[in-house]
């Protein structure tokens, strides 16, 4: 499906990418890893053409379809559903071309053509996908104008996931999905039937829904079979192989240099000492793939222990309007040490929960208790976009300590790993984990005793990941953990809580059992998204009486279409009542009997769901 030979890669001087090769074979599943500013990008935009490999090719299987994400989300006034159905570019033409279409044969290739690709439930597929990245149905019709930058950017994924390309690729699509929209993709790609290849950092996603590992480290590509963890496993076997190989060829060296040191200049040995030194320059170094260690975290513990709880909540009530709270009769506490991860779809208030905790609204009803000198460090991903894009981490720092050296301040940025060159650099230069590594030092420069993580990993590595969870073992305060990676919850955190329908409330099982609980939900909603039986069918509710234009749109063009291949229809049979025909033409007339037969089987389908849609807007009206 995708060849990528002998390809060299130079970004502003700079080789990222050298000498590099690998083949995805069809209906195989690529993981692409590697450290941050190694080039997973700059392949990633290499093979969807966006730049040019300075030496080598990119091969992809003539006559395949490639589905990539946009830079740039959706927008405008059509809908997210709207948007995605015209991700099909097929469908979409061929709907076209039935719309003019005059000429029987060519009608009754369209419609056998839109039925083989079931084009009759198109809406129904693209609303399950919808519906699996958190759009609920009224979200569904509004204009992608309405959302944010984050939510349009999943429609954009669901309308690649919707027009199943030969090809996927997706760049770190986890970034703005949360833990179910996590969990459903992972789902949704185990079960993808063509190739793709996924730049991505989050290991459960790469342990789940790939067959192959492909690492960029030392500007050179190798592929491992496996998920993440055989590639970690296969990696440090490597590895050691590698070093042993090094050892060993040092050693073979040594012995030939001392060899050669000896008689070099003596005329009974001189030859042999010639061949040696050749040997030695022939001799190519082992490969290791030994990196360097990845810049660490330090988390500052809080200075001053307090009395346990250090929050209670009693029958508290939050939200953004009086009347109308986000949730309700919160009765919960957390004490000094606590380690909670927030459950809870999107949208359902996990954000609104977490600025209660951080101070930044307050309770409408009920009580909220906090010790006075509690001191709290709130990370969101919107704050990397509040920092002064002007200023470098130094200025950042020096606000904070104005009476220290620089040399004070340039260790305190490297306690985050923020080096001498990073320091002096703009932050609207710094790359996204570099700019969350600054956001990190600086909320928690005085050691908080509760610190709050939403979406931490979004922008980090996997090894930058490992860096930060060694930091929050390490760190002795309260932690509060919203976050799509799983990995990250299962080792830094203790007790889950669910939001959940207005409430938050503790949550007994664990990560496995509350992954099976969001897909349980899916296969309902998707199952739901089915034509109810006769027995089941109940009053329609006022609010889906809001979907009789849809059903008016898609009965009008159910209809066009029956008009259309009917009058295909009649032309064949004009077409076969030529007396002469079988004689002159037999082949042409079995052809013509083919098509007719397919065009008859189309209008039946065709009448079957017009006749279902009339029913449906029927009891709509009612």
């Amino acid at each position: 499906m995708l060849h990528v030979n002998n390809i060299t890669i130079r970004m502003e001087g700079r080789v990222l990418i050298e000498d590099a090769s690998f083949a995805l074979p069809p209906k195989t599943r690529m993981g692409v890893v590697g450290r941050n500013g190694t080039g997973k990008s700059t392949l990633f935009k290499a093979i969807t053409g966006d730049i040019s490999p300075d030496q080598g090719e990119i091969r992809i299987k003539k006559g395949a379809r490639i589905g990539a994400v946009a830079q740039e989300a959706p927008g405008g006034p059509i809908s997210i559903l709207d948007f995605v159905l015209q991700a099909d570019k097929e469908r979409q033409s061929l709907l076209l071309r039935a719309e003019t279409a005059m000429d029987p044969t060519e009608i009754a290739d369209i419609q056998t053509r839109l039925q083989d690709i079931e084009a009759h439930s198109a809406e129904a597929r693209a609303s399950t996908i919808l519906a699996g990245l958190r759009f609920d149905t009224a979200a569904q019709s509004r204009p992608c104008s309405d959302f944010s930058g984050g939510w349009r950017m999943r429609a954009a994924l669901a309308a690649i996931l919707f027009s199943k390309p030969d090809l996927l690729l997706l760049d770190e699509p986890t970034n703005y999905l949360d833990l179910e929209g996590a969990i459903w993709l992972e789902n949704h790609l185990r079960k993808y039937a063509g190739a793709a290849l996924i730049v991505s950092h989050d290991r459960d996603l790469l342990n789940q829904s790939v067959h192959k590992i492909a690492h960029l480290a030392n500007k050179r590509i190798r592929t491992f079979e496996g998920g993440y963890d055989d590639f970690q496993r296969l990696l440090a076997e490597k590895q050691r192989l590698d070093m042993a190989m090094m050892a060993k060829q040092e050693e073979q060296r040594r012995k030939m240099q001392t060899f050669v040191d000896r008689f070099r200049y003596s005329a009974a040995k001189a030859k042999q000492a010639q061949s040696r030194i050749k040997m030695m320059e022939k001799m190519q170094p082992v490969a290791t793939l030994v990196q360097n260690p990845v810049a660490p975290f330090d988390l500052p513990d809080p200075q001053k222990p307090m009395a346990p709880p250090i929050i209670r909540l009693e029958e508290a009530d939050v939200g953004y309007e009086y009347d109308n709270p986000v949730l309700r009769d919160l009765n919960l506490s957390i004490q000094a040490d606590d380690r909670i991860g927030l459950l809870g779809q999107n949208g359902e208030g996990k954000s609104t929960f977490a600025k209660l905790l951080s101070g930044k609204l307050n309770v409408m009803a009920g009580k909220k208790y906090q010790h006075k000198k509690l001191q709290i460090a709130y990370f969101a991903q919107h704050q990397l976009d509040v920092l002064d894009h002007n200023l470098t981490p130094l200025d950042h720092i020096m606000e904070l300590m104005p009476d220290a050296t620089e040399a004070q301040r340039r260790a305190r940025l490297g306690r985050f790993g923020l080096g001498f060159d990073q320091a002096e650099t703009k932050t609207k230069d710094l790359s996204g984990g570099e700019k969350a590594r600054l956001l990190l030092n600086l909320i928690c420069f005085s050691g908080p005793h509760l610190l709050i993580l939403d979406e931490p990993t979004n922008h980090l590595d996997m090894d930058s990941r490992l860096a930060l969870a060694d930091a929050l073992d390490a760190y002795s305060g309260a932690i509060l953990l919203i976050s799509h990676d799983r990995s990250l919850i299962e080792r830094c955190i203790e007790r889950l809580w669910l939001v959940k329908d207005g409430s938050v409330q503790p949550y007994n099982g664990d990560m496995d059992e509350y992954k099976q609980l969001v897909l349980k939900k899916d296969r309902k909603q998707k199952s739901k998204n089915k034509p109810p039986k006769k027995v089941e069918q109940r009053k329609i509710t006022a609010s889906e009486r809001e979907g009789l234009a849809p059903i008016r749109r898609n009965i009008e063009r159910l209809e066009k279409e029956i008009n259309r291949l009917t009058a295909g229809i009649n032309n064949i049979d004009s077409a076969l009542a030529s007396p002469d025909l079988y004689e002159r033409d037999p082949a042409q007339a079995m052809e013509f009997n083919r098509k007719r037969s397919r065009a008859i089987e189309r209008l039946n389908m065709l009448e079957e769901q017009t006749l279902a849609e009339m029913e449906k807007l029927e009891k709509l009206q009612n």
